[in-house]
């Protein structure tokens, strides 16, 4: 039985204003740097097998993946399928704003130009599908956004709406699933 690790990016300015980041291309602050290169150094201490990293195309999630690499030594490989979200016109504002907490409860609504929730979870499904396919050789770690976490949790475990809705990670917490 194989299994696969998730973090999730540094901090972004956004991050600590409360805004949408979804697709938007947004830089780590240097505490985001600094936590990148922290889990690089926790995946050391803790020993934790991974033989590839597979990064969001956005610089958050590349940049982390870079620091994690060169801590660790880990090969790292973009994988376009872990790019967050399009939340249309809802990237940058408030995240716990009421129209979009609404509109996000629609699992096939675009946003108006972005990305339906059952979009994304077809995309990282298939992603996991690939994964498990050759669970026992590889041990990667995906890294990527808040969004991609909870589709991945959901993935693996049974989880309500509001489960779903509720769940997410800290910035470069480290979670294990297994197959």
């Amino acid at each position: 039985m194989g299994y696969v690790y998730f973090t999730r990016h540094g901090q972004t300015i956004w991050n600590v204003e409360n805004k949408i980041c979804g697709a938007t291309d947004i830089e780590l602050t240097a505490l985001g740097h600094q936590q990148a290169e922290e889990l690089g150094q926790k995946i050391l201490e803790q020993n934790l097998s991974i033989d590839e990293i597979l990064y969001s195309p956005l610089v958050r999630a590349s940049e982390t993946a870079r620091h994690i690499s060169e801590v660790t030594g880990i090969p790292m490989r973009m994988e376009p399928r872990l790019k967050e979200q399009n939340f249309g016109k809802y990237e940058s504002t408030a995240r716990d704003g009421k129209e979009f907490q609404k509109a996000k409860a629609n699992f096939i609504n675009h946003f108006d130009g972005g990305e339906s929730m059952l979009e994304l979870a077809q995309r990282i499904y298939n992603l996991l599908d690939d994964i498990q396919s050759e669970a026992g050789e590889k041990t990667y770690l995906l890294v990527a956004h808040n969004g991609i976490s909870r589709i991945i949790n959901s993935y693996f475990y049974d989880m309500t709406n509001e489960e779903f809705a509720a769940f997410g990670i800290k910035n470069c917490e480290i979670l294990r699933y297994e197959f």
